[in-house]
């Protein structure tokens, strides 16, 4: 015959076994608590310094606005004998950088003459009516800009029923 040992049931732990063993868990708790935590506040953080960032773009912006707009306003009155002078054409020249860093910038112009009235986007400085219900942009005073779906500023319009 051979011998055979039997293993022996191992004792139930010591209460120094299990006190370790729950430190253990409620160390590992806290440390996956602290981990989510860190992950939230640099979470938080990209979040306001994007923001930060949309909200400094936005003013810088807002505050060139009327710059832009003199520009424009100065080329809709040029006599018909400038148009073709080399100075005007460099301050279109200059309009028109002005334009595409704009849209670089993921700014665009808002969309008025004949484009349902929304206000939202549109700020209707005066309202003609017309043969029908519907509120449509006429014509536009100032023009308005937007980043995204977060208005700049809002386009001046006249409104009238059609």
């Amino acid at each position: 015959m051979t011998d055979k040992k039997i293993a022996k049931q191992p004792d139930e732990p010591s209460e120094e076994v299990l006190t370790l063993q729950q430190q253990v868990v409620d160390l590992t708790d806290a440390l996956q608590r602290e981990r989510a935590d860190v992950i939230n506040v640099r979470r938080r953080h990209d979040e306001q310094t994007t923001s930060l960032k949309s909200v400094v773009k936005a003013s810088v912006i807002r505050d060139l606005l009327p710059a832009i707009d003199n520009f424009e306003r100065a080329l809709k009155h040029v006599p018909a004998e400038l148009a073709d002078n080399e100075y005007i054409k460099g301050v279109q020249g200059v309009v028109k950088q002005f334009e595409r860093t704009l849209a670089d910038l993921g700014v665009e112009r808002i969309k008025t003459v004949d484009e349902p009235f929304d206000p939202r986007y549109h700020d209707a400085i005066s309202a003609e009516e017309g043969e029908g219900t519907t509120e449509v942009v006429s014509e536009e005073l100032q023009s308005g800009y937007k980043i995204g779906e977060e208005v700049i500023r809002h386009a001046m319009v006249r409104v009238t029923t059609k």
